[in-house]
């Protein structure tokens, strides 16, 4: 495991993130043994929200840190502001009611690095920054950042911060993975993934922000869960949000190559293509969703696998050989 740290946060950071979504209060045991095996392979750094499993995932993973004894070792990311069906919930009473949840389901009175789960680009960033640094400097967040917020929102509320002598925006949390997306699969995502997001992953590149990438391997898309002869034969049991994101054919043509070039290195698919991502220009923390003890040890393996300049190009497509 490779790990680096985060301008705030006194703790060192696995560069790969373990998710907590699969979690679930009925199987605890199951749970607690992924999240043991994670532990025992090196990840320190755990992916947390308000929304997942309508708190039931923050339950059994604060249970898990209560009984190992490990809270103070542990990097947890927590999320607000998920938007519902009746309103877009990027407020400061929505940051403190879902913060104040989360705390009291996961057993403990701060989280690490609190992100924005959403963005409203009709609120003022300005009274956002203000009642971030009321819970940092009340204690209950040692760091916060954005999901799915672009640059040019972070840049205008790390602007608010300088100009008033706040605590700005640490980190990012965009889609990034080498698959791109041709449309979102869920309201208020953003990505950076592709050609097209070049300048976005610059201005990353420029202020060498943290990025905790979430769909690192797009969905499964690029661990081998899809195939052309399952795309051309079953394109329904896919399910429509992988077909409408990654269903293309430059991503296929992207999973060729990693499929092949994996072969010849002797690992898997899915090491391959996240080993890509870690390889990147940018300073990445990559979120993973192993659901298996299996799957989550083979992950922490990534950092064995070498790819090279021309590697990494030619697997994006960028040139013909390598």
């Amino acid at each position: 495991m490779e790990y680096a740290r985060i301008k705030g946060i006194d703790k060192k950071v696995s560069r790969l993130v373990q998710g907590t979504i699969m979690l679930t209060e009925k199987e605890t045991e199951k749970g607690f043994e992924l999240l043991d095996t994670a532990w025992e392979a090196g990840y320190n750094a755990f992916d947390t929200a308000a929304l997942y499993g309508g708190g039931t995932c923050e339950r059994v993973f604060g249970a898990w840190m209560e009984a190992r004894g490990v809270r103070e070792q542990t990097f947890v990311i927590g999320k607000s502001c998920h938007h519902n069906g009746d309103r877009r919930r990027v407020t400061s009473f929505d940051i403190a009611a879902d913060l104040h949840d989360s705390l009291a389901r996961q057993r403990t009175d701060y989280v690490d690095l609190h992100l924005l789960h959403r963005d409203d680009a009709a609120v003022e960033v300005g009274p956002i920054v203000d009642a971030l640094n009321e819970h940092v400097d009340a204690g209950r967040m040692r760091a916060f950042g954005g999901s799915n917020w672009s640059p040019e929102r972070i840049e205008e509320a790390n602007e608010y911060a300088d100009k008033n002598g706040l605590v700005p925006f640490t980190a990012s949390s965009p889609n990034f993975s080498l698959a791109a997306q041709a449309q979102v699969p869920w309201e208020g995502c953003l990505s950076i993934s592709g050609p097209s997001h070049e300048q976005d992953r610059a201005w990353y590149r420029q202020q060498d922000m943290p990025l905790f990438t979430w769909s690192s391997l797009a969905n499964g898309f690029m661990a081998g869960r899809v195939s052309r002869e399952i795309f051309a034969s079953k394109p329904k049991s896919l399910g429509q949000m992988m077909l409408d994101t990654y269903c293309h054919e430059d991503n296929f043509n992207r999973l060729d190559r990693v499929q092949g070039l994996a072969a010849e290195k002797e690992v898997s698919i899915a090491q391959l293509a996240l080993s890509w991502v870690l390889h990147q220009d940018l300073n990445v923390f990559a979120l993973v969703g192993p659901l298996t003890p299996a799957e989550c040890r083979a992950n922490a393996e990534v950092f064995e696998v070498a790819l090279s300049a021309p590697e990494l190009e030619w697997l994006d497509l960028g040139r013909d050989s390598r």
